[in-house]
């Protein structure tokens, strides 16, 4: 099993690292021993060779003493000796670290040797002084024990102290060197041992693997080939290791429900586009037909208006030239009159609806804008429309600023406003309020009539502005008021929308841009 070999040449791998690893450590730890004892050492004897210099110095202060009096250096041997004080307690110091090192075995001698060094110096030093406080008025070439002093204690005893403990921390510090140097001779011929051993051996495995996965991969590599290529006839051999086998035979089955999947695709495929073809042509008779309607109505309605505004306007000059006749004794012909010339009134205001309405969606209403205040224009027709609404109350609620202009026609906006308040007069409750809220919200002055009436529900709410909608048989309108006012205010770059609650009421709102420094509609 091919896992199996993975599993075996991966453990043997391993254990070689380790082995590797394991030798790094302790070479390391090795080095790092002997390289903090060969410092040591080599701190030693710059100690010893410092503390020889100061002790020459001291000794030679204490000779000017005898020679030039007795307080010619006394500072200067005081600072001396404090030298030399700390100068041996740090050799004291190092050396039983050393020892504690390297072993009594191996630093033999040192420690004992330093005591005896510091007994040597303090003696010397005692002698000096004795000698000073001796008042010999001998010559000083000539007194024997100044001579016994200098050139046996100090050129042979203290000179042999010193090269003993610096020989003895010289031979100390070649041992360390000799020893790094051994081990790391070592370490290189291991280093080089292991490699060779190793490096054919790993060699050689990667190549029996190698051999072992190529073979599969190879037959896999052409089975995915050749199902990326569409080729779904084709089926891989399941001879392979049993990992391998596993994944061939998954590789057949997908192969299998590939096929099946690409045979399902085409035959829907081939249905899809037909079903797309037949409903793209149907759709576009029926486009085409809803354009020829659509044509056919605006041109209907601009024809009827057309038509009807002809003899409405003859009826009403013929009735408004009998009414100026004076004969009294034609009242019933007056009454008659009088009612046709109301007809004939509303009849052309309906013509004249039709016509701003065909306009509208023909792109050719237009309006006579002038900069105006809108505050004052609400305010001047305040009355109008009070008595519109009356008995109940009516109310104008102004939370924008008063200076607001803005660029519109008066009588159109007026017109809007007006249908908007006979609206909310004709479907809300006989004692409920109307209230005339105008806003400022950001570039724009929102003008709402809002009523408490039964409200309109949001099926209904979608088709409040369409032509010739009468929601409730309230009234003798037509159903366009709306259609109209939606009309002017986007003829005046606005909108005009409606919520509405159910029990609660409704809002209709006219949106219109405010003018900016150039007196044009913001945008």
């Amino acid at each position: 099993m091919y896992k199996r070999k993975l599993y075996l040449f991966g453990l043997l791998s391993t254990f070689i690292l380790l082995i590797a690893l394991a030798s790094a450590a302790v070479s390391a730890h090795l080095t790092r021993t002997n390289l903090a004892q060969a410092q040591l050492a080599q701190s030693l004897l710059s100690e010893h060779q410092q503390l020889s210099s100061i002790s020459y110095r001291l000794f030679k202060q204490l000779t000017d003493e005898l020679i030039f009096g007795k307080n010619a250096n006394q500072a200067k041997v005081r600072n001396k000796q404090q030298q030399i004080e700390n100068s041996l307690n740090r050799i004291k110091s190092l050396e039983l670290d050393q020892r504690e090192a390297l072993g009594v075995e191996a630093t033999l001698g040192s420690v004992e040797d330093t005591g005896e060094l510091e007994t040597l110096i303090q003696s010397i030093v005692e002698e000096f002084r004795a000698i000073a406080l001796s008042n010999d008025n001998t010559p000083l070439n000539q007194q024997e024990r100044l001579q016994t002093l200098l050139e046996v204690t100090i050129d042979n005893q203290f000179r042999e102290a010193i090269n003993s403990a610096v020989n003895r921390q010289t031979g100390v510090v070649s041992r360390i060197n000799a020893s790094i140097e051994t081990l790391n001779t070592s370490i290189v011929w291991f280093t080089i041992s292991l490699g060779l051993i190793t490096c054919p051996f790993i060699l050689l495995g990667c190549y029996w693997l190698f051999n072992a996965l190529y073979q599969p991969l190879t037959v896999i590599r052409t089975g995915t080939d050749a199902i990326a290529s569409g080729n779904y006839h084709y089926r891989l051999p399941e001879t392979l290791d049993g990992e391998f086998t596993d994944l061939v035979k998954a590789l057949n089955s997908m192969i299998v429900r590939l096929q099946e999947h690409e045979d399902q695709a085409d035959a829907h495929r081939k249905h899809l586009e037909f079903e797309v073809e037949s409903r793209t042509r149907a759709l576009k008779e029926a486009n085409d037909k809803l354009t020829q309607l659509d044509t056919k109505r605006r041109q209907f309605m601009a024809d009827v208006s057309h038509e009807l505004r002809t003899p409405l306007t003859i009826i009403r000059g013929e009735a408004q030239v009998t009414l100026r006749q004076a004969a009294a004794t034609n009242e019933i012909y007056k009454e008659t009159l009088e009612t046709i010339l109301e007809q004939a009134v509303n009849l052309s205001k309906l013509v004249d609806d039709l016509l701003l309405l065909a306009r509208a969606e023909m792109h050719e209403f237009t309006v006579d804008l002038v900069k105006s205040d809108l505050h004052g224009l609400l305010t001047q027709n305040m009355h109008l429309w009070q008595k519109l609404t009356k008995p109940r109350t009516f109310d104008l609620q102004w939370l924008a600023n008063m200076n607001l202009n803005v660029l519109i026609d008066k009588d159109r906006i007026l017109q809007v406003l007006t249908i908007l308040i006979e609206n909310a007069h004709k479907y809300s409750y006989a004692d409920a309020p109307i209230t005339l809220k105008v806003e400022n919200v950001g570039s724009t002055i929102m003008v709402s009539v809002i009523d408490t009436g039964d409200g309109i529900s949001s099926s209904d709410l979608q088709h409040v502005f369409e032509r010739f909608v009468r929601l409730k048989r309230k009234g003798n309108g037509m159903g366009l008021g709306l259609s109209i006012a939606r009309a002017i205010a986007e003829a005046h770059n606005g909108t005009l929308s409606a919520q509405s609650t159910l029990g609660k009421g409704s809002q209709f709102t006219l949106t219109l841009p405010l003018l900016d420094d150039q007196n044009t509609p913001s945008a």
